[in-house]
């Protein structure tokens, strides 16, 4: 066995949909990484399969969004069954359409491996690949680096990085060397059987539901751009056994009587037991923690992946700019706004999974704003600064809201085309403002019809962006580059824009 040693700005360990987001937005801002995972291969399986609007928003701005929509599909309604009997349909998201400022309004449904599949892609096209079967074996770190001994293809290295990230999953090694507490509670008398299997004879234009209140729920959800449908069941407490092929035909031929379902080909079986867990902190020194390995949820409401891409896309930037010099506690407000939302977050999926168990049915409950992830804030933050006497609907922390527009030839464009990139943005509403021409700032005037737009300027031919944006006067909103809302100021030159980030360049 040979040692080597080698040496990185951020290493990242864990190959799943977090892991994969923040590599994504550090290969585009030029960070020096490594991605691990200590896995063999690549996982197949659908351990999740719903991106949530706010997630696919994040995508959009990775650019590969057009890519998860031709693998996934919106408003697949739920059809619940008494046997072989139809009792109804019912579209939770029915009603919930694309709108100006929300391009993507309900739940798709995609399996994970495809989401991951996609964000390798796009992160090959960067010239960087997960690093398979490399697993983390210890960690030490101090004030300047962090020191990780990694064993793989009978070798071991040691490797040094400003930064490290725990993106490994439910029962990560980070976290477990780093001794954070993982606080909650596992639901020992709530399990299911989950898997990816084939079905003849089921149609897969619906996610097929048996609330058996006897033996418990059964589902079987087509999964897009698949042939196979995940396998979803509850089962007793006292169930013995490994889940297989042929315990998920016996549950189907009891809760699904009469229908003559036959099951083949499973690529993935699992047993699976609620663990609703949250850390206490997500920073120890200079080594994060993401995803599951800082939360893990009931399946219930598709909101695991989409918090842990999430935690991606709001530490990415910031790390990116603490190694180029920013300020340390730049990263502290990682933690800040990210630890309350895991915690409501935890709050939806438990009580999702109430409901649900043993019954995702017609009335699953409604889902809201929160829910979707566009309600997600960092109001009243460190990073929120707020400079209006008389804030309207949208304030600092808030999502910054898409909005179509027009270039001045009268070419369509999107706000959301002005925000896509590593980069923050200075949307000024009106015309008479002073140039801010700041490192790194991209700045563009959005002007009403009949005023005259510069090169740089957009008009808002249907005044969609004046209103969801809640404009009355001129006014300037800076947007991080993970699409909050960071400062908003009614001033017409660019000082408090620039002491923004001034602050955000240098060390206090």
């Amino acid at each position: 066995m040979s040692d080597r040693t080698t040496d990185t700005s951020v290493l990242i360990i864990g190959g799943g949909p977090t892991g994969l987001a923040l590599t994504c937005d550090l290969a585009r801002r030029g960070i020096d990484f490594r991605i691990i995972d200590k896995a063999p291969a690549y996982f197949a399986g659908s351990r999740g399969k719903g991106l949530q609007p706010r997630g696919l928003e994040v995508l959009d701005d990775f650019g590969v969004v057009d890519q998860i929509l031709a693998n996934g599909r919106f408003h697949l309604p739920f059809r619940a069954y008494e046997g072989a009997r139809v009792i109804g349909d019912r579209d939770i998201h029915e009603g919930r359409n694309p709108t100006p400022d929300v391009p993507y309004a309900s739940s798709l449904i995609i399996p994970q491996w495809r989401v991951e599949e996609i964000l390798r892609s796009c992160l090959e096209a960067f010239g960087h690949r997960v690093e398979l079967g490399v697993e983390l074996t210890e960690i030490e770190q101090n004030e300047d680096q962090v020191i990780a001994t990694l064993s793989g293809a009978g070798r071991v290295e040691h490797t040094t990085a400003k930064f490290l990230v725990g993106a490994d999953g439910g029962h990560s090694f980070v976290r477990h060397t780093l001794g954070v507490g993982f606080e909650g509670e596992t639901w020992t008398t709530e399990r299911m059987y989950v898997g990816d299997v084939k079905v003849d004879t089921l149609d897969r234009n619906h996610w097929h539901v048996w609330p058996d209140k006897m033996h418990g729920f059964l589902g079987l959800c087509p999964l897009p751009s698949t042939d196979s449908f995940q396998f979803q069941a509850q089962i007793a407490p006292d169930e013995e056994g490994e889940p297989s092929l042929e315990r998920f035909q016996q549950i189907v031929d009891q809760r699904a009587s009469a229908m003559n379902l036959r099951l083949h080909d499973a690529s993935w079986t699992s047993l699976f037991r609620a663990n609703i867990r949250m850390v206490d902190r997500y920073r120890v020194g200079r080594i994060f923690l993401a995803g599951d390995a800082a939360h893990v949820h009931s399946p219930a409401g598709g909101q695991g992946m989409n918090t842990g891409i999430q935690d991606a896309y709001n530490l990415g930037w910031k790390l990116a700019l603490v190694l180029r010099g920013a300020p340390d506690w730049l990263l502290d407000t990682y933690e800040q706004e990210r630890l309350p939302v895991a915690a409501r977050i935890l709050g939806i999926t438990s009580k999702l999974h109430r409901e649900m168990m043993p019954k995702e049915t017609l009335d699953a409950g409604q889902r809201d704003a929160e829910f979707l992830q566009l309600g997600i804030r960092y109001r009243g933050g460190r990073l929120a600064r707020e400079l209006r006497s008389k804030p309207t609907e949208i304030q600092a922390g808030d999502r910054a809201p898409d909005s179509p527009c027009r270039s001045g030839d009268g070419t369509p464009v999107r706000i959301f085309d002005l925000l896509r990139g590593p980069h923050f943005t200075l949307l000024q509403f009106g015309p008479d403002f002073r140039d801010a021409n700041e490192a790194g700032l991209h700045v563009h005037r959005i002007v009403r019809p009949g005023e005259l737009p510069d090169a740089s300027s957009v008009v808002d031919s249907e005044g969609h962006a004046y209103r969801v944006y809640g404009v009355s006067k001129p006014t300037q909103f800076l947007v991080r580059p993970d699409g909050y809302v960071g400062l908003i100021t009614e001033s017409l030159n660019d000082s408090e824009v620039r002491q923004y980030l001034k602050e955000l360049s240098r060390e206090e």
